[in-house]
């Protein structure tokens, strides 16, 4: 269950607009008196570096947004969400195929995969809808 937990605090850290609940896991909570196994620390190491990757693809297609050309806008976009998107694809599946190597539900970490997989293309419309939203002018100050 520790690791259906990681999964959902990785998805969550990833693509803030997802929900654990959307995926039926719970949050993450630490279990300190659990000893982590190698292959456990190996694979939550992937996951942080992951993680990491994913607020870079983040913050680059928050830039590419933000362009005020819209073609080449979604022209970057496009060619950041298809660099990124085979990195992620392998992961989900590293993920569902370790999770149920380690007794989780197939049913459940097919879902968790699919999730992982759209983080791209949330992220991609997270920045989008940012870059859209009109801008809000600075308080004005008292004199």
């Amino acid at each position: 269950m520790r690791l259906l937990s990681c999964a959902a605090a990785l998805i969550l850290a990833a693509a803030p607009g997802l929900a654990a609940a959307q995926i039926g896991l719970a949050p993450a909570t630490p279990a300190p008196t659990e000893a982590q196994s190698p292959d456990e620390a190996a694979f939550e190491a992937r996951a942080n570096a992951f993680g990491e990757t994913m607020g870079t693809m983040a913050a680059e297609m928050q830039a590419a947004a933000a362009q005020t050309d819209t073609a080449k806008a979604k022209s970057d976009l496009d060619a950041i969400q298809a660099r990124y998107q085979p990195q992620v694809d392998a992961f989900a599946a590293e993920v569902q195929t370790f999770a149920v190597s380690q007794g989780a539900p197939a049913e459940q970490m097919a879902a968790v995969a699919q999730q992982i997989k759209s983080i791209p293309a949330q992220a991609r419309a997270e920045a989008e809808a940012e870059a859209a939203a009109p801008a809000t002018p600075a308080p004005a100050t008292p004199q």
